[in-house]
């Protein structure tokens, strides 16, 4: 059986990877394409992507016990992606996850054959978005707009634009990764 592609999709807060990555976890079943959960230490409420909720405890007691394949801290929570993604991998699936520009080189050690997907928005669009979430300030948005181009794009990164409609943005993804069969 042939192994799997990881799609290591990052971009900064704004530009709607949460968002695409739903629509292609509604489209791309049938496609054989599956989309991983991150676990936060975020509440399960708190509005976003459909992520494992975890108190900061049962995280730090699952990462000592070793069931993440990735983790990161940004903007005060702790990120991870589970073991289970290496074992889809194994078993022929393509999985996106939602990954963090700060973890890419950790990301690419653990999964070298990774593919990189950065999603990208109008800094108009980008600004909307977060405003419209309400969970930053507006001191706290300006600096998210600040480091939007504060890390280069990675070699042979598929590059998906999100300022039109969403199905667009991830049919486009959905597409692309069907086209590298």
């Amino acid at each position: 059986m042939k192994a799997g592609q990881l799609y290591y999709v990052m971009g900064p807060s704004g530009v709607g990877k949460d968002s695409v990555l739903t629509w292609v976890r509604e489209h791309g079943v049938a496609h054989g394409v599956l989309c991983a959960h991150r676990y936060i230490t975020r509440p399960a409420h708190a509005g976003g992507e459909n992520h494992v909720a975890l108190s900061e405890e049962e995280f730090q007691l699952r990462d000592r016990s070793g069931l993440f394949a990735l983790t990161w801290e940004a903007h005060g929570l702790h990120y991870g992606i589970g073991n289970e993604v290496a074992y889809w991998l194994a078993h022929g699936a393509d999985v996106l996850v939602n990954g963090s520009r700060g973890a890419f080189e950790r990301a690419c050690e653990r999964f070298p054959a990774l593919r990189p997907v950065l999603i990208t928005a109008s800094p108009q669009a980008i600004a909307s978005r977060l405003a419209a979430r309400g969970r930053e300030s507006e001191q706290d948005v300006a600096a998210r707009l600040a480091r939007v181009d504060a890390y280069p794009v990675p070699d042979g990164s598929m590059v998906i634009r999100n300022d039109g409609s969403l199905a667009e943005a991830g049919s486009t993804l959905l597409k692309a990764i069907c086209a590298t069969h």
